[in-house]
């Protein structure tokens, strides 16, 4: 009787402290506030952008209001049919003030975490390179195939647009930082690109790079399977 009178006590201080969790909770931690992409990563911002993947409707949301903040600029692209379908895929054209090599094709989930990557990038390399980031090359996002371009096997995350590969980031003073040159020399490119690297850890389920394996050497892979798979 006393065990189920705490537990009628616990429930009650529980329920009336939600509109305080709600109201003060940061974001990171905080399970009924909505994603933003400018949002930190943490263990509740990726459940937050796992869920967007069953919710559409939420995933655009998060896309329209960091469109309306001039964080990103997308537009919303008919559903691909065929063997790689795409139900509400994404056209992302670039991320406030960094231009893309090209725009690229991505799901929805994928253009939310892309979004907050490039935003926490450009953190990372005014800070360690005193120059802001300009430019993204990338070879692009979504292509229908298996693993490692195999003739059987599993699907490619790329074949879902839930995975982008990124080659190197072009910074306003006229450096550029490639991932297949600079993984390990001169020191500074390569300190800012581990960094770079290990944000991707942060926000996608997996970020795979140079050190992984000779298919990944010109590139970061990163992907929305998982939860923080960082190799």
């Amino acid at each position: 009787m006393r065990t189920l009178i705490l537990l009628l006590v616990f429930i009650a201080v529980g329920w009336g402290s939600l509109p305080w969790i709600k109201k003060n909770l940061p974001p990171q931690f905080n399970p009924f506030t909505p994603l933003a992409v400018t949002d930190p990563p943490g263990w509740m911002t990726q459940l937050k952008m796992k869920r967007l993947a069953s919710d559409p409707a939420a995933c655009l949301d998060v896309m329209n209001r960091a469109q309306q903040a001039g964080l990103v600029s997308f537009s919303q692209r008919p559903p691909v049919t065929g063997a790689c379908p795409l139900a509400n895929p994404l056209r992302i054209q670039k991320f406030g003030p960094v231009n893309l090599s090209s725009s690229f094709l991505a799901s929805c989930p994928m253009a939310v975490a892309s979004t907050i990557y490039v935003l926490r990038s450009r953190d990372q390399i005014t800070k360690q390179q005193q120059s802001p980031l300009v430019r993204i090359s990338h070879v692009g996002s979504y292509a229908c195939r298996n693993i490692y371009h195999r003739a059987e096997g599993r699907l490619s995350e790329h074949a879902t647009a839930d995975a982008w590969d990124v080659t190197a980031f072009q910074l306003a003073n006229g450096q550029r930082l490639e991932v297949g040159k600079n993984w390990q020399q001169p020191a500074a490119k390569a300190q800012t690109l581990h960094s770079l690297w290990q944000e991707g850890c942060r926000v996608f389920g997996n970020a795979l790079g140079p050190d992984y394996n000779a298919a990944h050497a010109s590139h970061f892979h990163l992907g929305m399977r998982g939860a923080g798979y960082c190799r």
